[in-house]
């Protein structure tokens, strides 16, 4: 029944996608022929040609991008849209690029590449609310016990027990465990809100006489020897078994898994930024974000290094090395607010709140995070991201990193001018351990929402360690 409600949502996505494609491409048309918006329209070609062209062109590259990036796999697990939001951008722009080579290879000069763009960046708007609405609606209805998906989980153990336990607190999911196979010493004990049903003997006629969706096996390495049996019990049935690793438990973050030829290789860390697409999205957030930012706080930047010059001797800006991207240093600069002092004394001293070396312009600059601002050459430089784990000096690396465990994980994306730590109060002489919990949460699941999210709390959100 799951699988038929499936191909029944995808159907339903397919001809939702072409209505708010089409949608799209008609507010498109709008804004470029119907408004000034955009400048003077010159040649063009008639709203026929449009038609043609959506039809026979922009409907069949959008879907099969559609089908290409995945956007009609189940996506119940996800806890976000932020994914399918980052997918849905990635067919725009290709979807673009795609339609403008078809226009260069049958020769059509007249046809609009302003329209295009608009397309693109209405399409992946409007996509973006559809899906968005979409999921909603479906996880109301899981939450509700309608489009569930029933589960038998093979094993009696706390691998078995903390994933029937993560189902139940988590009913947007639409899962429900309909029992577990196990021990036969174990048979009618509940669990989780569910039972033992039987034994792993027992399989082949539990699975004849109970429709499940999905089997789950969750058994200790020493029952590992027993998985073929297990699997070829499901696959005789015509269900998928799935595997939970017992060794998952030495894994300190989400996995990802590489294949070379047909032998799969986990890697035990996932990095968003690996990916290329995710790493130029940054890239170009970065460099644009960067030049505004210089461009409205100029004024600012002025009268602030006049202060410092005029308040204290000694150079406007301080330059120091940090430890940046893949462990490299490179020099970080700030607007002076100390003294000028030993450069052997200010490798290994951390500011504090009263600190006799900060001058009065330097008090007023560190409290307000004005003299952070020069960072923002730093981006433009390739050093720095506007969000990421702050960077800090070679002497403390060196000390952290046999001290705090996964210190170094934060070095696997650029350092930033404020990060996920900074904005949970982790700023200044705090924990390390509990700034590298946060930097780390930040590396594994970093999105284009959560570098806005974190921009917003930084400019709203007075920081007390900042000092």
């Amino acid at each position: 029944m799951i699988k038929e409600n499936q191909k029944l949502l995808n159907f339903t996505l397919v001809l939702i996608d072409i209505i708010v494609i089409g949608l799209a491409l008609l507010c498109s048309v709008w804004l470029r022929f119907k408004t000034t918006l955009f400048g003077p329209i010159g040649g063009h070609l008639g709203f026929f040609s449009y038609l043609l062209f959506f039809t026979f062109a922009v409907m069949p590259v959008y879907l099969i991008l559609y089908f290409a990036f995945g956007l009609y796999k189940p996506r119940r697990t996800y806890k976000n849209i932020f994914s399918e939001a980052t997918q849905l951008i990635k067919v725009n722009v290709l979807a673009f690029i795609l339609l403008v080579s078809i226009l260069f290879i049958i020769n059509q000069p007249d046809f609009s590449r302003i329209m295009l763009i608009l397309l693109a960046i209405i399409g992946a708007f409007f996509g973006i609310i559809e899906r968005f609405t979409i999921r909603s609606i479906l996880r109301k209805m899981r939450i509700n016990n309608r489009n569930i998906k029933h589960i038998l989980i093979v094993g009696d153990n706390d691998l078995a027990f903390n994933f029937a336990r993560k189902i139940r607190e988590n009913p947007y999911l639409g899962f429900a465990v309909s029992g577990f196979l196990g021990r036969s010493s174990h048979i009618g004990r509940e669990i989780e809100g569910s039972s033992v049903i039987g034994s792993f003997s027992d399989i082949d006629m539990i699975l004849d006489k109970n429709r499940f969706d999905r089997v789950v096996l969750a058994i200790p390495l020493e029952y590992y020897y027993k998985i073929n049996d297990l699997v070829e019990s499901c696959e005789r049935v015509g269900i998928k078994a799935e595997i939970i690793p017992d060794y998952i438990r030495y894994f300190p973050a989400q996995p990802s898994v590489d294949m070379i030829e047909d032998i799969p290789i986990i890697n035990i860390r996932y990095v968003p930024l690996d990916d290329e697409f995710n790493k130029f999205l940054k890239y170009f957030s970065d460099y644009i974000i960067s030049i505004i930012a210089i461009i409205i706080t100029s004024p600012i930047m002025i009268l602030t290094a006049i202060a410092i010059k005029l308040s204290s001797p000694g150079p406007i800006i301080f330059k120091q090395e940090r430890i940046g991207y893949n462990s490299k240093p490179f020099m970080m600069y700030k607007f002076r607010s100390m003294k000028v002092q030993d450069p052997t004394e200010e490798k290994s001293e951390w500011t504090t709140k009263d600190d006799p070396r900060k001058t009065k312009v330097g008090n007023f600059i560190r409290r307000t995070s004005i003299d952070e601002l020069p960072q923002f050459f730093n981006v433009l430089k390739g050093d720095m991201s506007v969000v990421g784990p702050r960077p800090e000096r070679p002497y403390f690396v060196d000390q952290f990193k046999e001290k705090v465990p996964k210190y170094m994980v934060k070095h696997q994306v650029k350092p930033g001018l404020t990060g996920w730590a900074q904005i949970h109060g982790c700023r200044g002489d705090t924990s390390i351990k509990k700034r590298i919990e946060y930097d780390i949460e930040y590396v594994e699941n970093w999105h284009m929402g959560l570098d806005l999210a974190i921009m917003i709390k930084t400019a709203l959100k007075k920081n007390p360690n900042a000092y």
